[in-house]
């Protein structure tokens, strides 16, 4: 189920009588959760008839004790189990599960990872009360997941914008909707934001970062590589050396593949490495700079480079030494 139409049921006070939230992103489950505990009861009901509890400091029967407590002046009660993945006996749950409460709400919020689908609980669950999976966006999904949130709070945002903060901020939505609300705060409504207001607000450089370094790397610009790795020396948090192997890595892994792939449109590369059409019209070009022995060198290089990074046969030089090294022996 897409947590978009479980959140239009629970803003418009469509409730079931349990929601079990899990799976490896925490920031839907904590969207819908957040949503039921605005929604589920009025303000001046909450004091009597809402329970927030943790997983690793509550006990089962205590637990089990609450969901059949009876709503004081109101007509329901709200039960919500935070950090559940912390609890000891979820499967202590299954016979409540199997009864649930007609006036009690209970949410579980298993974060992190999921849980085991065989359990019985879990179709106990499904067959009284919602299941909600909640996945990773994949990294290839993320600038469209950033444009489409963006858009849904009435600002816009170019494909520039997007691709860097999906760079810059990897795959964790949290950390995103908290730099896109800082951003939201600052510019007037129905903006489209671009990488100039990303660094001016974000900090984000959008001249000098990794997803600049690979445009330079992949374009031959020998010039602009050493520039960026001259921030980076004098910015160290601005970059980390096992990032940067990592994304040359992932470069240089999917340009390789393009020069096998029988169709090599731009619709048709995005689509078989999973990436943006925008990324995949960037690395057909690249790949024009690079044919397979080049690749196969660079890939060599960058096993070597890592190894290094970690200390592995390197005491003393400096990661900023090290990458223009390996940028050196790559665009050479």
């Amino acid at each position: 189920m897409d947590h978009k139409l479980l959140l239009k049921d629970i803003k418009n006070k469509k409730f079931e009588k349990m929601y079990f939230l899990h799976g490896e992103e925490a920031y839907f489950i904590d969207v819908l959760s957040d949503a039921i505990m605005e929604n589920a009861l009025e303000e001046h009901e909450r004091d009597f008839n809402q329970t927030i509890l943790y997983g690793k400091d509550t006990e089962l029967l205590s637990l089990i004790s609450e969901l059949k407590a009876y709503p004081m002046m109101s007509e329901r009660r709200l039960v919500v189990l935070k950090e559940a993945q912390d609890f000891r006996n979820l499967d202590g749950l299954e016979k409540y599960a199997e009864q649930p409460s007609d006036t009690t709400i209970f949410v579980i919020c298993h974060k992190y990872k999921a849980f085991d689908a065989r359990k019985k609980i879990l179709k106990s669950f499904a067959k009284n009360g919602t299941v909600f999976k909640s996945d990773k966006v994949r990294e290839y999904q993320l600038a469209d997941w950033i444009q489409q949130y963006v858009k849904s709070t009435g600002f816009g945002i170019n494909s520039k914008g997007s691709m860097l903060l999906a760079e810059f901020l990897g795959t964790d939505l949290g950390r995103i909707v908290k730099e896109l609300e800082k951003l939201a705060n600052l510019l007037p409504a129905g903006t489209t934001i671009d990488e100039t207001h990303i660094e001016l607000n974000i900090g984000i450089s959008k001249d000098y970062n990794v997803f600049e370094f690979i445009n330079a790397i992949s374009a031959r610009n020998t010039e602009k590589a050493f520039k960026i790795i001259q921030y980076f020396e004098y910015n160290p948090k601005a970059a980390d050396l096992i990032v940067i192997i990592s994304s040359l890595f992932k470069f240089f892994s999917q340009i390789m593949r393009i020069h096998f792939l029988p169709n090599k449109s731009r619709e048709a590369v995005a689509q078989a490495i999973g990436v943006h059409p925008f990324v995949a019209g960037e690395l057909l070009q690249a790949k024009n700079q690079y044919d397979p022995r080049k690749i196969a060198a660079a890939i060599e290089l960058l096993h070597r480079f890592d190894l290094k990074s970690k200390g592995v046969g390197n005491a003393s030089v400096s990661q900023a030494e090290l990458l223009k090294e390996l940028t050196y022996q790559i665009l050479h």
